[in-house]
């Protein structure tokens, strides 16, 4: 079984105008558009059989029309699991969580480099704090260096503040930031994902950070449509694991995070 953590969709009429955004934001050439249909088709290459759905609204106003976009792509696709999006200056936020939880969404993603905030703002203090009680994980996106929204010790200083909070770092915990991921979140209570990191983390490294870490806080993901899943698969290979180290990256700790059974 493989689950994708970290897939992005985006309504098929604005989806090669957001991929572009995105791709212009990193200087670098998107593998697809991030349409539903391309998200099914790349993935299917490698087998995947579930994927983490989400996408983050950049203005206050965004956020429930992503909101209810996700929740609609998750009722007509059994494959998908849904996250949410919040994002400070959103004054409803805790009725927000819990009307997407209720619909059946099982986290919040952020991404603070392109929502312009930094992560341990004490204006999200609050929401980290509705999120650990109603036990739903965020995935945030980890490090740049060349923001200063989202790097690794501004995330050690969350986890500080917010024991409970059950916090992914993608990218490894920190996207091109890996030696200060190794720094301040390498054996915390933070899950880090596999998604845009071995383009640049040289494989030894990597294999290093995840010994030290434990496969036991790691997830597959993609990031797509930045990758494709054969691309992307290709590179994960290499990281040699074998057994019940794979089934857990690959899918077993998605499942114990998020509370799914098989």
């Amino acid at each position: 079984m493989i689950i994708d953590f970290h897939a992005h969709i985006y309504p098929d009429k604005i989806a090669a105008k957001a991929s572009a955004a995105i791709g212009e934001f990193y200087d670098a050439p998107m593998a697809w558009h991030g349409t539903v249909e391309e998200l099914i088709a790349s993935g299917d290459k490698i087998g995947v059989d579930k994927y983490v759905v989400l996408s983050a609204a950049t203005k206050v106003e965004q956020v429930e029309p992503i909101n209810n976009y996700i929740l609609g792509e998750v009722a007509k696709q059994p494959k998908f699991i849904g996250f949410g999006t919040i994002l400070p200056g959103y004054t409803d936020f805790e009725n927000e969580m819990k009307r997407i939880r209720a619909a059946g969404l099982r986290g919040i993603k952020i991404h603070p480099d392109f929502q312009k905030f930094q992560i341990d703002s004490s204006a999200m203090d609050p929401v980290y704090e509705v999120l650990s009680d109603l036990g739903m994980p965020i995935l945030v996106h980890a490090g740049d260096c060349r923001y200063d929204f989202s790097g690794p010790k501004r995330i050690a200083n969350v986890l500080d503040k917010h024991p409970k909070l059950k916090l992914i770092a993608a990218h490894f915990g920190g996207y091109t930031e890996w030696g200060a991921a190794t720094e301040y979140l390498v054996g915390r209570r933070v899950w880090f994902d596999t998604s845009s990191t071995f383009w640049k983390l040289p494989m030894a490294d990597a294999k290093t950070m995840m010994r030290k870490h434990g496969v036991d806080k790691f997830l597959f993901g993609s990031d797509f449509p930045m990758w494709d899943h054969a691309d992307e698969w290709s590179r994960f290979v290499q990281l040699g694991l074998q057994g019940d180290d794979l089934d857990a990256v690959l899918y077993k700790n998605a499942l114990s995070l998020l509370g799914l059974s098989e």
